[in-house]
C-alpha cells in the first residue's frame, strides 16, 4: 500500500474535490467542525467504510482530517463556498 505524507495526503484531496463540488462542500463542513465533533463525527464514518471494506488509503484521509492542521490545511486550500 502506497503511504502518503501529510502534504501529499492534501494535494491528493484538494485535486478530488477540484473535481467534484459536492466532495468540496462536504470538505468544507467537516472542517469546519470543533475538533472533537469533528473526530467523532469521522469515527463513525471511519466505523461505516470498515464495515464496506472501503481500501485503505480512504481510511487513511478520514483518520487524517481528525488532525486540525491537515482539517484546517484543506480548508484553507479549498477556499470559501463561493470560490
Amino acid at each position: 500500500m502506497l503511504t502518503l505524507g501529510t502534504d501529499e495526503l492534501i494535494d491528493a484531496v484538494v485535486q478530488v474535490a477540484g473535481r467534484d463540488p459536492s466532495i468540496a462542500r462536504v470538505l468544507r463542513e467537516i472542517a469546519s467542525l470543533d475538533t472533537a465533533v469533528r473526530a467523532s463525527a469521522l469515527d463513525l464514518v471511519g466505523a461505516h467504510l470498515r464495515i464496506r471494506s472501503v481500501a485503505g488509503d480512504a481510511l487513511d484521509c478520514v483518520d487524517a482530517l481528525k488532525r486540525d492542521d491537515v482539517a484546517r490545511r484543506i480548508a484553507e486550500r479549498l477556499g470559501s463556498p463561493g470560490a
